[in-house]
């Protein structure tokens, strides 16, 4: 709390954000929310929230969505009036389906047409302006009087965080943010709006799971998002031990720990086509989860399951549907679906099992086979990883197993945070996925331009913890954002972005390469509108004008090492952002 007197509107705006314990807001600056960048600097001091610049507003919500799922609390992104919330939808979306809070604040006006400045007052002011990202907002809002406004803010803090999150948007009238405070507004305690407790299960829901679990011949857990909550990842680990079930992290979220030999996500497949029953956990794509491989052609997949396995999902996804766009996903058939918050359902859980395993008269012997099954498809995908990784050691353009082990090497000695990027699920085949949030998961909206802005935020929320944050960036994805660069720079963001370059939006090569042979066309120009090739982008002088360390373009991939050693220092020791461009294999 500032000792500064609150004296306008834009004052109890910002005066909320430091009572919610806001630590940072993300803008581009726009007139229609002056008062509050000047509340935030002149009435806040520019701590607590501190204004983070970024060049776009699609750029400044991406950095509060990566805050989000690296920190596990909001902070505050600023959008100017119609222009910037446009400019701003495709992080909203992405946030939206990645199910992160994110305080979305805008500026508008004035809504009293007769104080509005010719032309620029009106093409940049909407009735209802938050009709542009209602589909995608879990709730919007905008007080007509500044008494409304704690009250809404409050609302939009706690609807954002509860289970299941999501962004919210608020829109300001400038009228309002510049208003004299005359009588003074009472904030109340924010405790009071606040203090919300986790969905739990029903009990017997908890002992059903736990009964099927112990019956089940080969149970297998399925893990998508679970690991949004760290401490489930511990959970997950005492529950698939207790029983012998097979595990199969999906990659969405970090959920098991990847070296663990009851990790089965590389014989997914496999380990379901032998399940009789399948507990899911807060899974994204159910549907999509159980079956595999997509054909491209006719996007139809095949069921993994066989008809009589039973299948269980724990979730709260029902809770965030929304008609517009179908981020529900196509429903698959369960026996039970428990809406519960995983995080409250896995120590339960784990507790049932451990009792009906202490009173069952028998299965151990069989729980030790189905052990030692499951522990040797691990150890086989491993080995199989390992022969992978030597077979295309030395490929140029630069193997992606090749690259994610290097870059796993240089930063091994470390902790660190693989805030962006799979290239091609090596990482996790590589690197020791061990702890909570090591791997802050996909980008469930798909929408291109987010990998900076998410790294960006993630480099925020590990401040002061020594973790070091790693980008594996592609560069179609970077050209939608390059201007994300400035912010790393201005705000010494130590963030590593090893930029793996293939020089094309290569997945479209391949949907254009299966449509010309589906039609009997020239496959060989898969490549036309496609290609990022010519001009072939100096990324390594575009990060230098920017002030960020640039190393490569590495095209020997024996010289990974060096460059990336090089980085990682710079990043570590001089605390400054660092960018590797490496020509690479697009699989």
């Amino acid at each position: 709390m500032t000792d500064r007197p609150m004296e306008y509107g834009s004052d109890l705006m910002v005066e909320l954000m430091r009572r919610c314990g806001i630590e940072c807001a993300a803008l581009n600056p726009g007139a229609t929310f002056r008062g509050i960048h000047d509340s935030l600097v002149n009435y806040a001091g520019n701590r607590g929230p501190e204004l983070i610049l970024c060049t776009h507003e699609e750029i400044a919500v991406a950095v509060a969505h990566g805050y989000a799922k690296a920190a596990h609390r909001p902070m505050v992104a600023l959008v100017h009036d119609v222009v910037g919330l446009q400019h701003a939808s495709m992080a909203i979306f992405n946030a939206w389906c990645d199910r992160e809070p994110v305080l979305v604040v805008g500026g508008t006006g004035p809504m009293d047409a007769a104080a509005r400045r010719p032309w620029i007052d009106w093409v940049h002011t909407a009735h209802l302006q938050a009709d542009l990202v209602r589909h995608y907002v879990k709730w919007d809002d905008q007080p007509a009087s500044l008494a409304a406004v704690p009250e809404s803010f409050f609302r939009a803090y706690r609807l954002a965080t509860q289970e299941p999150q999501g962004p919210v948007y608020l829109c300001y009238d400038v009228a309002l943010q510049e208003a004299r405070l005359v009588p003074p507004v009472e904030i109340p305690d924010p405790a009071r709006y606040l203090r919300t407790t986790r969905l739990a299960p029903e009990p017997d829901a908890v002992d059903q799971l736990a009964r099927w679990l112990v019956e089940a011949e080969f149970p297998v857990l399925l893990a998508d998002r679970a690991g949004r909550h760290p401490s489930a990842v511990a959970w997950l680990v005492e529950l698939a031990e207790a029983v012998g079930a097979a595990v199969v992290d999906t990659g969405r979220r970090h959920n098991f720990p990847a070296d663990h030999p009851l990790d089965s996500s590389e014989s997914k497949d496999e380990v379901l086509s032998r399940a009789d029953f399948v507990l899911a956990l807060e899974v994204y794509d159910l549907y999509g989860a159980l079956h595999g491989p997509v054909d491209r052609i006719t996007r139809q997949a095949r069921p993994l399951l066989r008809p009589d396995t039973r299948v269980a999902h724990v979730t709260v996804g029902d809770l965030h549907a929304r008609g517009w766009v179908h981020d529900t996903n196509r429903p698959q058939p369960v026996d039970l679906t428990v809406v519960a918050d995983t995080a409250v359902v896995l120590p339960l859980l784990v507790e049932r099992t451990r009792s009906r395993l202490g009173e069952a008269a028998s299965g151990s012997s069989a729980r030790e086979d189905r052990r030692r099954f499951v522990e040797g498809l691990h150890r086989r995908a491993r080995e199989g990883a390992q022969r992978v990784l030597e077979e295309r050691w030395s490929d140029r353009p630069i193997s992606l197993p090749r690259l994610a082990y290097e870059v796993g090497q240089a930063v091994r000695a470390l902790p660190w945070q693989l805030a962006n990027g799979r290239l091609g699920g090596w990482p996790r085949r590589l690197w020791p996925f061990r702890e909570p949030d090591c791997f802050l998961g996909y980008n469930e909206g798909a929408g291109l331009g987010y990998g900076m802005g998410v790294s960006l935020g993630a480099c925020l929320a590990n401040r002061g913890t020594g973790r070091l944050v790693v980008n594996l960036q592609s560069e179609g994805d970077f050209l939608y954002t390059p201007g994300a660069l400035y912010t790393a720079s201005a705000h010494r963001l130590p963030l590593l972005v090893v930029l793996a370059n293939n020089r094309s939006y290569y997945n479209d090569e391949e949907h254009q390469e299966e449509v010309a042979r589906a039609r009997g066309r020239p496959v060989e120009n898969k490549g036309v509108g496609i290609r990022l090739d010519d001009p072939d982008v100096d990324y390594r002088k575009l990060a230098e004008s920017f002030g960020v360390w640039a190393g490569g373009r590495v095209e020997d991939p024996d010289e990974l090492p060096a460059v990336l050693a090089r980085a990682v220092r710079v990043c570590t020791e001089e605390r400054r952002p660092a960018l590797v461009e490496v020509l690479c294999a697009p699989r």
